[in-house]
């Protein structure tokens, strides 16, 4: 994500007295060279809003592949998404099933949008979710540890949405996904930091 911190051990939430201004150019400068050296195929970036993208671009020599974010269709991300296909850089969507959070419920899987459609189609709530974002041409990043969720995962290429349920997942209301704020302890202070500009989502 675009934050940096003291060197040293770190502790979860991250002290807000750590937090220091990221080097954005000298960072970004370094990964250029390991792609000039062969190390890599591709760069890129995860958690940059378009604010962050603008700021990279406006330095960069060689532009970031892609952008890993948080999406699915309860966070759609739209204006993140169309920037990004303006620009040409790919988009990854993590937790493209809500995630995981014991603070409240998944947000997907107690979609009534995603599951009335799944219950029309005989499909899983994941197999909707995961169709809308292929659907969206992104990355899709997912994980599971059982066998048959996995293969239900797969599931997702011999059929498609239909254009009344693409429209009905565009209405589902967003949950934004967590800001800067939930990795942050309540304690101390951003000394030389503007929190918009470590922000992770717009």
């Amino acid at each position: 994500m675009p934050m940096s911190v003291k060197p040293g051990p770190h502790s979860f939430p991250i002290k807000r007295d750590d937090v220091v201004p990221l080097n954005l150019k000298g960072v970004w400068e370094a990964m250029e060279d390991c792609q000039n050296q062969g190390l890599t195929k591709a760069i890129g970036v995860s958690n940059f809003t378009t604010k962050k993208l603008e700021q990279l671009l406006a330095l960069a020599k060689i532009p970031p592949a892609v952008n890993q974010v948080k999406m699915n269709p309860t966070w759609q991300q739209q204006k993140l998404k169309e920037y990004c296909a303006r620009k040409g850089i790919g988009i990854t969507a993590y937790s493209p099933l809500g995630g995981q959070s014991n603070l409240s419920p998944n947000p997907v899987f107690t979609s009534e949008v995603l599951k009335k459609i799944a219950d029309a189609k005989g499909k899983t709530v994941a197999q909707i979710s995961l169709r809308w974002l292929l659907e969206q041409g992104v990355i899709i990043v997912v994980k599971s540890f059982n066998k048959e969720r996995l293969q239900q995962n797969l599931d997702i290429f011999e059929w498609e949405l239909t254009d009344e349920e693409r429209q009905k997942i565009s209405t589902i209301p967003q949950k934004k996904a967590g800001t800067v704020e939930f990795l942050l302890s309540k304690e101390g202070s951003l000394n030389s930091v503007d929190i918009s500009d470590i922000e992770i989502t717009e």
